[in-house]
């Protein structure tokens, strides 16, 4: 940060405060400041970085110093914000029943570099990104530096889509922070998605940044903006993929949610009710960054996978990348850290707990009974499922009357590429021979106990995982139904991974796992 710039922007914002109030800011240590907040009634306040409130002056806030300071900016728009043309900086009203403004928040403006470094690898890839992140960690900073780098460096055509002039500035000439992007400022606030599709309709643009996306409107602009090859780079409301993925209104950005009921077996093969939730489609975004605090990122390279993997209760760790605030610029890489987000509830490794005995396959159908079928998979416990789509069959089974030329179902199997199977008659053991003919199976590679061992683990681990989530939201300490060693030290390393303690009590062969509360642990230490 350039700290005469900001000197000689921080000066603009003083200008237009009351004089006693600007006078008793003159000795404050403003860096690492946020907000200034002025109330009727109350004693002015700074709110810093950190979450410290400092309340300064002798003097309570009159009705003449906030009409001073309003008359000093431009009108207030829809949204109850102005600014200061040339500067960041944001003003914002809090009105009475009547319209009279009685409090303002000075949210101060920082041209920040650096702060983009370690995810520089990813901007270049030209994939969309969304920022995630609670107010004042540093969104909307991203943003710009983002559009000055794909800008300036770049030379991408880049449009800054600014609603509430908090990118670029206020006034007509965007500020600097964004280099030679150009700037579409938005009237009002419902007008953002008009905006935005006018942005794309235009000026032919390679790149389009915005700042919080918050309405189903929006998310539908993004959406096209996306499907028209457009890099789009943008923040939305919420803090975690999570909170995006179950928020109704925003959750097509990462693919939206639909319910799926599922066949008994596909139900069995989960451990999973018959009606689950499933991704509708593809994401808008291909990478959703979660910014946790200023120095530290949470990146979800692969939205798909993610959001599917968040939706069937599975584990999911995403890449934590940290700033080094005292390194130059072109010293941050991405540096592994050792983090856990108590937001990200599931957060190891599947494949280190659970092992797939076998690829799941999905089987087609044709002219042949669908209840033998699921017989013979559910007898030989394999791992697949009867689809009602070919195009995601891995291969076709059919009766042999339909092997022959002309049939509808060769030409179609043939198009996409995906092997036939005949079977001679509709009778189980024609149908078992050829399944395991197309799965390449002789003997069978496990028996009835390894799949009971298999079941029993996801159960345990399933158990565990509830049971942490609890806990992290509170709970007491619980314990587990019980379970044998093997299976139980699973269960202990799954709970170590979330920063929590557990324990084996009882006796064989009713020894079972607690997973200890940190609440309860505290209180037996107190005592």
């Amino acid at each position: 940060m350039n700290n005469t710039h900001f000197y000689n922007d921080l000066q603009k914002l003083l200008d237009i405060l009351p004089t006693g109030i600007a006078w008793n800011l003159r000795d404050k240590k403003l860096e690492d400041v946020i907000e200034i907040v002025l109330d009727l009634g109350r004693l002015p306040e700074i709110r810093h970085s950190d979450g410290k409130i400092e309340l300064f002056g002798e003097q309570t806030v009159n009705q003449e110093d906030i009409n001073y300071s309003t008359a000093r900016i431009d009108e207030f728009t829809t949204d109850n914000r102005s600014g200061i043309p040339g500067t960041l900086h944001r003003i914002s009203a809090i009105k009475s029943r009547k319209g009279l403004v009685i409090g303002l928040t000075c949210r101060i403006g920082r041209v920040v570099t650096g702060t983009i470094s370690c995810i520089r690898d990813l901007v270049l890839t030209g994939k969309s990104i969304l920022f995630l992140g609670k107010p004042g960690v540093g969104k909307t900073t991203k943003l710009r530096e983002i559009a000055r780098l794909l800008a300036d460096d770049l030379g991408k055509r880049v449009i800054v889509v600014d609603t509430s002039n908090e990118i670029a500035g206020d006034g007509d000439i965007p500020h600097e922070a964004i280099g030679r992007s150009r700037r579409m400022q938005v009237s009002a606030p419902e007008r953002q998605k008009d905006v935005m599709i006018e942005a794309v309709e235009n000026h032919t643009p390679e790149v389009i940044v915005v700042d919080e996306i918050g309405t189903e409107q929006e998310a539908m602009a993004s959406r096209t903006i996306a499907e028209r090859g457009v890099m789009l780079i943008a923040t939305a409301h919420g803090n975690t993929l999570e909170n995006l993925i179950k928020n109704p209104t925003l959750s097509d950005l990462v693919g939206g949610v639909q319910s799926v009921t599922l066949g008994d077996d596909e139900a069995r093969r989960r451990s999973t009710q018959k009606t689950v939730l499933e991704r509708e489609k593809s994401p808008t975004f291909d990478i959703v960054i979660e910014i946790i605090d200023r120095d530290q990122l949470a990146v979800y390279p692969n939205v798909s996978e993610a959001v599917d993997y968040i939706l069937r209760g599975w584990p999911i760790k995403p890449e934590t990348r940290k700033i080094n605030s005292e390194a130059p610029a072109e010293a941050y890489v991405p540096t592994p850290v050792e983090f856990v987000n108590p937001a990200d509830k599931y957060n190891f490794d599947l494949d280190r707990y659970v092992k797939e005995v076998q690829d799941f396959k999905k089987i087609y159908i044709y002219s042949v009974s669908r209840s033998l079928v699921d017989k013979v998979i559910e007898r030989l416990n394999l791992k697949a499922e009867v689809t009602r789509n070919i195009d995601e069959a891995d291969f076709v089974i059919s009766h042999k009357g339909y092997a022959k030329g002309g049939a509808k179902i060769l030409s179609v199997a043939k198009t996409y590429g995906i092997p036939m199977h005949f079977v001679r008659s509709n009778t189980m053991p024609q149908i078992q021979k050829v399944i395991k003919d197309a799965l390449g199976i002789n003997e069978m590679p496990w028996d009835k106990s390894d799949q009971e061992h298999f079941d029993e683990t996801e159960a345990a681990l399933q158990e565990a995982k509830t049971a942490v989530y609890q806990v992290l939201n509170g709970a007491s300490d619980i314990e587990l139904p019980p379970r044998k060693h093997s299976i139980r030290r699973l269960q202990h390393e799954f709970v170590e991974q979330h920063n929590l303690e557990s324990e084996s009590i009882g006796d064989e062969p009713n020894r079972r796992l607690k997973v200890i509360s940190g609440k309860d642990k505290d209180l037996k230490n107190a005592g």
